[in-house]
């Protein structure tokens, strides 16, 4: 899971910046003339009792070295005190930015577990850094605040075990269509294909056409739904999946209006009309699909 993990922190990043940085604003003294080590650290103090996941926090000094201990979950390390950070991306990163910074995922010193540290320089009232001030919180509970899954309440729990027993039914019904699909081949047994006729071709090729369809359908609302991964652009995923269902279908409905023209031309062409009504009813969804792909295109690029 540590992949995935961390391909879904890339994603929500911008938003577990956001959300240190305004906890970073609101409690930290900044721009303020004669900016303390103990002010400061109070203040440190306070977010490490209102963040409840938080590892550590502690506070550098525009040399990056280490100003105090370093304020774990519970109790202190003090030997961590006038230790050099100097190298570490968090304090190079926001003494070159000069702004709220957060790291990529590395393994923490403390426990060997995912850690993201978040670091704000403070500046004095002539726009000076004169100390940094660092978070570092499990990737685990970073995920959980920059993207709280649904399964937190019941009402979430409820939904997500309701879209499971559809993906689980809808899954059967694939495999049902699959095996339908094939049974007629499977049916005259190997070695004898050429007792095989056009019309179990072209219903095996519609079975397993839908059932194609039903499975995308089915992964699209476990991953989505059930699993809970976010999207880069959901409104272009649900775009993607929606016309390669319909399209499925259109694929479908045009492999049995071809059937039916060929049977009803040998069997009964009073009954060609028919097919006819089935290829207009093609082509309206082929004219629909094409004008959805077309104004969802347009409001992508806007």
């Amino acid at each position: 899971m540590v992949v995935q993990d961390i391909q879904q922190y890339a994603e929500v990043r911008p938003k577990a910046r956001a959300y240190f940085c305004y906890l970073f604003h609101k409690n930290l003294p900044n721009h303020l003339p004669s900016v303390s080590v103990e002010a400061v650290t109070a203040r440190l103090l306070k977010i490490r009792g209102d963040l409840k996941g938080l590892e550590a926090a502690y506070l550098l000094d525009a040399k990056g070295n280490q100003v105090g201990p370093t304020y774990l979950k519970e109790g202190k390390k003090e030997e961590d005190a006038g230790a050099s950070r100097s190298t570490r991306a968090y304090y190079y990163r926001a003494m070159h930015e000069r702004r709220c910074t957060i790291t990529d995922p590395y393994p923490s010193l403390l426990n060997d577990e995912l850690t993201v540290t978040a670091s704000q320089p403070i500046f004095d009232e002539h726009g000076e850094i004169v100390y940094v001030a660092c978070l570092d919180m499990p990737l685990a509970e970073v995920l959980r605040i920059a993207h709280p899954l649904a399964a937190e309440t019941y009402a979430g729990k409820f939904f997500r075990i309701v879209y499971a027993m559809f993906s689980v039914a809808l899954t059967f019904v694939a495999l049902l269509l699959f095996v339908k699909g094939i049974e007629s081949f499977l049916s005259y047994g190997f070695g004898h294909y050429e007792r095989i006729e056009i019309k179990d071709i072209f219903e095996a090729t519609i079975l397993l056409t839908l059932s194609l369809a039903t499975f995308d359908l089915v992964k699209t609302i476990f991953e989505e739904e059930v699993l809970g991964r976010p999207k880069h652009d959901p409104s272009s995923d649900i775009h993607k999946t929606m016309v390669r269902f319909l399209g499925s279908i259109i694929i479908a409905l045009s492999i049995e209006a071809l059937m039916l023209v060929f049977k009803f031309a040998m069997t009964a062409p009073e009954m060609l009309v028919n097919a006819i009504y089935i290829i207009g009813g093609v082509s309206m969804l082929l004219v629909g699909l094409a004008v959805y792909i077309r104004f969802t295109h347009q409001k992508e690029k806007m």
